[in-house]
């Protein structure tokens, strides 16, 4: 083997969030899941976003920053979905996240509804403008 090639000598610490992390569940008792943290991670999606959704999650950054809580975008997602799945766990179908699929799928149906109905109307007027 090279010289300077091989193992590593550096020694592997946990992140600060990991060392101030506390032991006891939060104030609400729910806070059953954690986040995995500073970590090598070995799974892998990709979400795609809309411009907006991204500054939002760059402006969160930076508000996490000037709280004392630095933190990268990748960070940001894991909390937020270990918060999210925490929440739906403890509360079911009365969490935040299944409200808000609920109510985002009801918006589509509506819309879906809306367009077919416009679809149809359309096709009924050109089938009787072709009678006529």
């Amino acid at each position: 083997m090279a010289a300077g090639r091989g193992r590593s000598r550096r020694v592997s610490l946990p992140g600060v969030a990991e060392l101030l992390r506390p032991a006891a569940p939060g104030p609400d008792g729910g806070d059953q899941r954690r986040a995995s943290g500073r970590e090598k991670h070995t799974q892998k999606i990709t979400v795609y976003l809309s411009a907006e959704e991204l500054l939002d999650l760059e402006r969160a950054r930076l508000a996490l920053l000037r709280y004392g809580a630095a933190a990268d975008r990748g960070r940001i997602v894991r909390e937020a979905i270990a918060v999210l799945l925490a929440d739906l766990d403890a509360r079911g179908k009365d969490s935040l996240l299944a409200r808000r699929i609920a109510v985002a799928d009801t918006a589509n149906a509506a819309a879906s509804e809306a367009t077919d109905n416009a679809e149809s109307v359309g096709q009924q007027r050109l089938g009787q403008q072709r009678l006529g």
